[in-house]
């Protein structure tokens, strides 16, 4: 260690000897350690060293010095808490685990919660009489480098009147101070390590603390739960010691630098922060780059020999049947005199002290009421075996001891228990006593298989980074509890520590919610691979200590929580000899637990589990079915949840519940990392990398979660819930299979329900009474045996649907009694399955008047309709004299990009896309006519050609899509449109087919019979049931913080769109169209590619809606490459539909209109024909038959088609009848006939007739 004078520096080599002395070596040459030497006790040299003047402007750089990475700074340990007595450690933890769904309700994430960290701070230390938090409001002032520090402002008679008030703990860029930084990869200054640049904002603190007089004769600590990135520290004006880390505490002993307990003399505390050090090169994590002491500094006094520091180790037996347990216990007797007698150190000690271990079950007193009896909760008294142990280099005491039938931790069964431990001194009185809560779980491998408890838990997790939108990386317990009560009531399981130890409490938590986690390591040296020819620090002997520091204090600080099932190493550090060294010393250290290294490829021999980051499905399914590759895979990441996103994320289930070897993984990530700023009108938003003048910046790479920055969910989390479901509910053939995948809970405490739909009518529910599931086993229901049967079987209903619920019959921590936890829809077989359906004619004549520029179509005051001559497109639309639509319709091939479509810079789709003219098209009216006009039906033929803006017009190879769209309008006011979209065969996958239209702003009432109530997409819909669904307009929105694509509602049988009176449009696919996909918003396509904040969203004068036939789904296997599944994709071959829409007024509903539907061809229940014309010189016909059901008696219809796999465009579409009776045929003989030029060729499949 070096320290600098004012004129020279000064070396130090220190180490302690065996009976307790300290040998101090100062050198004026750190090579050469040949001279004279001083023994210090640790008082004297304390004194010593605090002679030293540390400017910082002056000498050698600490902050520039990877081999100086800490000063007078106590080992790693685990929290202490510095009881009185037994009983007051079990009350401690009886209050304090008294956390439940209550305590996530006051969770306050703007203003608010600055106050409320202050509270916090208190709330922790609690019914600690020897602890005492410092936190408060401290003077701040930020010099823009540590040289420019105030001249001696950590003197004690420093006037520091003039500063600023800053709260600790904070981050001084969340209050004015500095700004904020988000980057991902690349580092904030220039990669040049060791060294950090001169300017390097630095935060100068100053607070004044008394010692309580009930503190009098013990040794004082001050303890930093977290500093970022560098500090000193100076108590009444003397150096106490230097730090490095940003997310682990620093502990120095301060003891003979305070005035005495009691005094009026207040003492001074000054800190110096650097933003920047040397180990900001280990924290390029994907984060925003925050500063301060961000979490809580404490002064806790202990006696003059304590209990430092302890681990609880269990080990069950092959059948969980007892625990042994061992306790290793540090004992600080650095205090204790040593005469000059033959007497040893140890000898001494034993003579004069005891120590004890009990294990308590206060568990089981959480819901009891009144006075509890805590200290007769004791089920284990553990003994001293040994009085000191040498081996695997522990310098301690052992204590162990034996349970029966311990109850135990899991995720599912949170189960703890507390551990206390004593120092009692020669008469049996207490002196120290620590506690913690601890859980006997086992944590095993076996071929291909992470086993907790002899079963190989699923691992449904997320990646969290601490994040508070007002505070930064500062925490509130109601923040982190609610995060807590989400994940669980979500069916999230595990937590990945991303990327860096996270605050104390945040472990405990976990204990008691129950949540497996990795912890992880603050090393991530992400930025390294930017660069050729500078070597990552995990290669570099240099570094190599302060990585290990980082795990150490990782490890040490965190080893008796039940929740840690894995130790990782970091992330994105790259892979080298440092790892390796890490990954040894855990292994020696903690061998209970597994090791965790995403770097070097996921399959190191650092690493214990394959833990691979956006892999895709089908390559973790091929490792897993590896026969070389014995360990489990567990995917560190997965998943990108960057804004409207996590499509496909059902597949990634179904290969993990039905693949042996895939075990999970963690989502990236749980929080979209938005901070609060405040707008130029004093409103506030959520802002993102480059919003606060940051450079460089990964703009909104930070926004990846599945929650907005308050935590309100993504509509992303229901599907998340969904994949991770424990109870599944499948049907197959006749029979309903209902499975518990827990692998400790059965269904007991579980409630379920069933319900039965009828073409979005409820047909009837009940609870569905069946016998407890055990774990990992399955219950069969046949159909005919299920409540719902007769229901089942007497409905007319074309579409039939099952619901089974499962609800929690209880309250539990996390949810209240009714909370769902699982939800499954299976379709059931109808008496009729699909067949194509039309309108029913009716004889009601309208009025056509063609004018000069407009068509109008009229019937009465019922409805009126307007076609613009010129452009085919409606102008207007009325119903019952109110105008409900205008400025429609019109085909559809673009969409608001989302992240998911940016990424992959040229290779992305939305650089594909512009390259391609998508986003800048103009349709061209080619033709536009009137076909027939009858007393009720008029045919309206519109041809468009789609061509890029600016190209001309009169190219018509220009044209980039040819869409032919007729509309038959009814005197009913009914119209159907055909349409058919002939795109150019080099356009790229599109992002969709359909067609928009604008309705007026008082139409912003909708029902839908589809897949909701929240938003949904082709490739992330599994969550979303089929049924009838309300919501404005308003609330169909979604608000991404970067706004584009949302509010989609996938497989749309029939939506209607109405004001508050009940007047609007019904909309629904026609004939034998599929569902389609549709959404309704206030802010148009081109407004929402146009803001880059959710708050520069201008609303539009009316409704933009859009009807896909087609929709491209949104991906989510990452974010910086084109990663939507094949299946759902566009691609630009011709495609033909047919929508209905008529108007609706109060007398009647969408299920009414959808239902007066008539099946194609009258009485004559058969198929329909669809004649398409390919290129003008093919023709394709596609017939609907009808067959027979096995399992029932009557009829229903089924599609077959014959097509002819050629690459002709569809240019022109027709549709024709074709009838035969059901008595006459249950199949259809069709005839396929092709033409090309002059020349005709038949094809017949014939089918059979009854004689």
């Amino acid at each position: 260690m070096s320290f600098v004078n004012s004129k020279e520096t000064w070396y130090f080599c220190a180490h302690q000897t065996t009976n307790n002395r300290v040998i101090c070596k100062r050198v004026t040459d750190p090579l050469s350690f040949f001279v004279s030497t001083s023994e210090l006790n640790s008082t004297e040299m304390a004194s010593v060293v605090s002679q030293l003047v540390i400017p910082p402007n002056n000498g050698h750089k600490a902050w520039e010095d990877p081999s100086f990475i800490k000063w007078n700074k106590r080992d790693a340990h685990v929290p202490l808490r510095c009881h009185e007595s037994v009983e007051g450690s079990l009350r401690y933890w009886y209050e304090r685990n008294k956390v439940d769904l209550l305590v996530s309700k006051s969770a306050v994430w703007d203003d608010d919660a600055v106050a409320k960290a202050l509270d916090c701070a208190a709330y922790w230390v609690k019914d600690l009489p020897f602890v005492k938090s410092l936190s408060g409001y401290w003077k701040f002032f930020l010099a823009p480098s540590p040289s420019s520090s105030p001249v001696n402002f950590y003197d004690s008679s420093f006037q520091d009147s003039s500063w600023d008030a800053l709260p600790v703990p904070s981050n001084w860029q969340m209050h004015g101070f500095d700004i904020p930084i988000y980057t991902n990869v690349v580092y904030p200054f220039p990669l040049d390590p060791p060294r950090v640049p001169e300017d390097n904002p630095t935060g100068c603190y100053r607070t004044y603390f008394y010692i309580p007089k009930e503190w009098e004769g013990r040794r004082i600590f001050l303890h930093f739960e977290a500093v970022d990135s560098a500090f000193f520290a100076w108590v009444n004006g003397r150096p106490i010691g230097y730090s490095q880390d940003s997310r682990l505490p620093a502990e120095f002993e301060i003891t003979d630098f305070c005035y005495p307990s009691g005094s009026d003399q207040r003492n001074s505390l000054a800190v110096q922060v650097m933003r920047w050090s040397d180990g900001s090169y280990l924290e390029d994590q994907d984060h925003w780059w925050l500063s301060g002491i961000h979490r809580d500094v404490l002064l806790f006094a202990k006696p003059k020999v304590f209990i430092e520091d302890y681990f609880f180790r269990s080990n069950l037996a092959e059948d969980f049947s007892y625990a042994d347990i061992q306790v290793e216990v540090k004992i600080d007797k650095s205090a204790v005199s040593i005469d000059n007698s033959t007497e040893t150190s140890e000898d001494k000690f034993a003579a004069n002290f005891a120590i004890e271990a009990e294990i308590f079950d206060t568990g089981s007193c959480y819901a009891g009421n009144g006075h509890v009896d805590l200290l007769s909760t004791d089920v284990a008294h553990l003994q001293l075996t040994q009085s000191v142990d040498y081996i695997l280099g522990f310098i301690g005491y052992h204590l162990s001891g034996k349970m029966q039938m311990p109850k135990l931790w899991s995720a599912e069964q949170p189960n703890l228990y507390t551990l206390v431990i004593t120092l009692k001194d020669a008469s049996g009185l207490i002196i120290d006593c620590e506690s913690c809560q601890v859980g006997f779980r086992q944590i095993a491998k076996a071929p291909k298989q992470l086993l907790v408890n002899g079963q190989p838990v699923m691992i449904r997790g997320v990646n969290r980074h601490e994040h508070h939108p007002r505070l930064g990386k500062t925490n509130l317990e109601s923040c982190m509890v609610q995060d807590l009560v989400l994940m669980k009531q979500h069916n999230i399981n595990a937590v990945r520590n991303s990327h860096y130890p996270q605050h104390q409490r945040w472990y405990e938590l976990c204990d008691l919610f129950g949540m497996y986690m990795i912890d992880e390591a603050n090393i991530e040296t992400h930025g390294f691979h930017l660069s050729r020819y500078i070597k990552h620090p995990t290669l570099e002997p240099s570094w190599a200590s302060s990585m290990l520091d980082r795990v150490v204090g990782m490890v040490e600080r965190d080893k008796n929580h039940a929740c840690i099932i894995a130790w990782s190493l970091g992330n994105e550090a790259s892979y080298g000899p440092n790892h390796a060294a890490l990954s040894g010393w855990i292994r020696g250290k903690d061998s209970s637990r597994f090791v965790h290294y995403e770097g070097g490829g996921s399959r190191t021999s650092s690493t214990d589990i394959v833990c691979p980051m956006y892999m895709r499905v089908w390559d973790i399914v091929k490792i897993a079915e590896d026969p070389a590759e014995i360990r489990p895979l567990i995917l560190c990441e997965y998943s990108h949840a960057m804004g409207n996103s996590n499509g496909n994320i059902h597949e990634y289930w179904e290969a993990i519940d039905s693949t042996f070897g895939l075990q999970g993984g963690f989502i990236w990530d749980w929080v979209d990392q938005g901070l609060w700023k405040p707008g130029a009108d004093g409103s506030k938003h959520w802002a993102y990398g480059g919003d606060f003048g940051d450079t460089p910046n990964d703009l909104n790479f930070c926004l990846n979660g599945i929650t907005w920055p308050d935590r309100s969910p993504h509509p992303a989390l229901h599907e998340v819930k969904f994949v991770h479901q424990p109870i599944k509910v499948s049907l197959k053939e006749d029979i309903v299979k209902i499975t518990n995948t827990h692998f400790f809970l059965t269904t007991e405490t579980l409630k379920f329900n069933w319900v039965i739909h009828g073409d979005g009518r409820e047909l009837g529910s009940g609870n569905l009474n069946i016998p407890t599931i055990e774990p990992q086993k399955s219950y069969n229901i046949k159909l005919e045996s299920g409540p719902w049967y007769s229901l089942w079987t007497s409905s007319e209903d074309m579409e039939i649907f099952l619901t089974i619920t499962v609800k929690l019959s209880c309250s539990t921590r996390w949810a209240e009694s009714g909370h769902v936890i699982s939800s499954a829809q299976v379709q059931l077989p109808a008496k009729q399955e699909f067949v194509p359906r039309s309108i029913r004619a009716m004889n009601a004549a309208f009025s056509t008047e063609v004018l000069d520029d407009t068509i109008k179509l009229s019937r009465q005051n019922l409805w009126e309709i307007k076609f613009k001559k010129q452009t085919g497109a409606i102008e207007s639309w009325k119903v019952d004299g109110i105008p409900v639509m205008h400025n429609g319709i019109l085909p559809c091939f673009w969409r608001a990009p989302i992240d998911n479509d940016k990424g992959g810079e040229g290779q992305s789709y939305i650089s594909k896309w512009k390259a391609a003219n998508l986003n800048n098209l103009s349709f061209i009216t080619e033709t536009c006519s009137v076909l027939n006009v009858t007393d009720n039906q008029v045919k309206i033929a519109v041809v468009y050609l789609c061509i890029p803006e600016g190209a001309s017009q009169s190219e018509k190879s220009n044209a980039l899509f040819k869409v032919d769209m007729i509309y038959s309008i009814y005197g009913s006011g009914d119209v159907i449109l055909e349409c058919s979209v002939n795109p150019s065969s080099d356009l790229p996958p599109l992002p969709r087919v359909g067609v928009e239209f604008h309705l007026e702003k008082s139409m912003d009432l909708i029902k839908w019979y589809g897949r909701g109530p929240f938003e949904c997409y082709p490739d992330r819909k599994a969550a979303a049931h089929v049924g009838v669904y309300e919501q404005n307009v308003g609330e169909m929105h979604e608000p991404y913080i970067v706004p584009g694509e949302c509010s989609g509602r996938s497989d749309v049988r029939w939506v209607t769109f109405q004001n508050k009176d009940g007047h609007g449009i019904y909309a629904s696919m026609y004939g034998s169209s599929p569902h389609m996909q549709m959404n309704a918003s206030y802010y148009s396509t081109a407004e929402l590619e146009r803001a880059t904040h959710i708050e520069e969203l201008v609303k539009g004068d009316n409704i933009e809606v859009h009807l896909d036939y087609k929709h491209m789904g949104i991906g989510g296997d990452d974010s910086w490459s084109p990663c939507v599944h094949d299946k759902y994709l566009v691609p630009p071959v011709p495609y033909s539909f047919s929508i209905r829409l008529s108007p609706i007024t109060a007398a009647n509903s969408g299920f009414d209109i959808f239902r007066s539907q008539t099946t194609i061809g009258g009485e004559n229940l058969t198929g329909s024909t669809t004649l398409l014309h390919l290129d003008r010189s093919y023709l394709l016909v596609k017939i609907c038959t009808l067959k027979r059901h096995p399992s029932r008696s009557k009829h229903y219809y089924a599609r077959e088609e014959l097509r002819l796999q050629q690459d002709e465009h569809i240019s022109r579409l027709f549709q024709t009848r074709c009838t035969v009776s059901e008595e006459q045929a249950l199949e259809i003989q069709f005839t396929v006939t092709i033409r090309k030029a002059n020349e005709s060729t038949e094809l017949d499949k014939k089918g059979k007739r009854p004689a």
